[in-house]
């Protein structure tokens, strides 16, 4: 009778596919010729993020209790369970509460079949408001699966109980309700029906059940199954969706791959710019990559084993650089230079000599000689250089003669004179002789001096 119970609970939870007429929804897919299998993938439920609460107090039979479990799995079949539809958890209470699995566990219905195969009755009293507020406390929250409020994913909760609650459940309920929580009572054979109504949602005749055996459980669902049926327009292919198309009761909704986001027509996507501020952890550049991100580094960096961040690369290297001379390192790039004696020419990697007797370089006053790297002066004709080098001064051509010289020639003229006063005194025929004599001196006295 709970399993019933819980049924007719659950059909409630999808008015718009109660709206859809039975004709239509029996209908089979494609052009008229289909099959169950065929309509079964064109029919999901809209997302929901639903949680079961099942009574396993002493009052409930083992035999009851395991046609509970066959029930909840006959229901797992009916959802279109998965990460982005429908998130089911399981909730067994007595006196005590099991969470049996929260909304994040299971996306795929045989495992989640197979958790529900376990489960094992509690056998003690019945605290169902203890329950409830378990299940905000601990199973509608985002860490446990619970979708978050922007999603509009619906909250629903299916209490399924054959008894009177042992606590104080209305204030628990109410404070469920305040918080979004759509909640289901289905009471089950010795219910009470005042503590049905206490803790469900309006409108109570749409949300509080009672049936007193679990005979029609089959059929139930069978039939649950057709009305729980709506159009799926993603599985017929009707939708125009770029990336991920999600039904959500006869109609559909747009969604992108993780890396993606969705365009403000709500149809296309785009990729998530990750090298927005903020959003990498590059130390210099961060590359866009279809979803994800890579670190570079400028040029003259080289990557770190973090993959994050640079260091400068020791760009005058042996092999690193195109210096001819000198390779000056700087931040995370370089230069050239050239030795002393050489200048950089425009290429701005060779060297060439410094002409060292350009204008401007060199400090001769006349002549600059170039000698390798370096320089030495020299004067022009008829100038001597100078004790410092550099200067010059005018030098006595040679038709002057220096004060010696001067000495010599008056020393000379003064002999010829006193030659010529004596050849005139004397006699002609001493002339030839004394000439002779003379010549013969002034020649000795000429030899004397090219001596000295």
């Amino acid at each position: 009778v709970g399993t019933l119970g819980c049924c007719l609970a659950l059909l409630l939870l999808l008015p718009a596919a109660r709206s859809v007429p039975h004709r239509q929804r029996r209908q089979p897919l494609g052009s008229g010729v289909g099959s169950q299998g065929a309509a079964d993938s064109a029919c999901k439920n809209r997302p929901l993020d639903l949680v079961f609460i099942i009574d396993s107090s002493r009052s409930v039979r083992p035999e009851e209790f395991e046609k509970v479990k066959i029930f909840l799995s006959e229901m797992i079949d009916t959802l279109d369970i998965g990460e982005r539809t429908t998130r089911v958890a399981v909730m067994n209470y007595a006196s005590t509460v099991k969470v049996e699995f929260p909304l994040r566990t299971y996306f795929d219905k045989a495992s989640m079949k197979e958790a529900v195969s376990r489960i094992q009755p509690l056998s003690a009293g019945t605290m169902t408001g203890l329950a409830i507020q378990a299940a905000v406390d601990e199973v509608f929250t985002e860490e446990m699966g619970t979708r978050p409020a922007n999603f509009n994913i619906p909250k629903v909760v299916i209490v399924v109980t054959d008894g009177r609650p042992q606590d104080q459940v209305e204030d628990v309920a109410a404070n469920a309700r305040t918080a979004g929580i759509e909640i289901y009572a289905v009471g089950v054979g010795r219910a009470d029906m005042q503590s049905l109504r206490v803790m469900a949602s309006e409108p109570l005749d749409e949300h509080v059940f009672y049936v007193e055996t679990y005979g029609v459980i089959e059929k139930l669902t069978s039939k649950f199954r057709q009305t729980f049926c709506a159009a799926n327009t993603c599985a017929l292919g009707t939708h125009d969706c770029e990336q991920v198309c999600v039904s959500n009761s006869g109609s559909y909704l747009c969604d992108c791959f993780e890396g993606y986001t969705l365009n403000p027509d709500k149809r296309t996507c785009s990729a998530v710019d990750m090298c927005a501020p903020g959003r990498h952890e590059c130390d210099q550049i961060c590359v866009s990559n279809n979803g994800s991100y890579v670190c570079e580094c400028f040029e003259g960096y080289t990557l770190n084993p973090d993959k994050k961040t640079c260091s400068a690369m020791d760009m005058c290297a042996p092999g690193r650089h195109d210096c001819a001379q000198v390779c000056q390192r700087g931040d995370g790039s370089y230069s050239c230079d050239c030795f002393e004696g050489f200048t950089l020419n425009p290429d701005k990697k060779t060297c060439s000599a410094v002409d060292m007797c350009a204008p401007g370089r060199h400090d001769c006053e006349q002549v600059c000689v170039r000698d390798d790297l370096f320089y030495t002066c020299d004067c022009y004709q008829g100038y001597t250089l100078n004790p410092d080098k550099k200067t010059c001064s005018r030098t006595t051509t040679s038709s002057l003669v220096t004060n010696d010289e001067a000495c010599k020639c008056e020393a000379i003229a003064a002999l010829q004179d006193s030659v010529t006063s004596r050849l005139e005194a004397l006699s002609t025929k001493h002339i030839l002789f004394l000439t002779y004599e003379v010549s013969e001196k002034l020649r000795a006295y000429q030899d004397r001096q090219q001596v000295v």
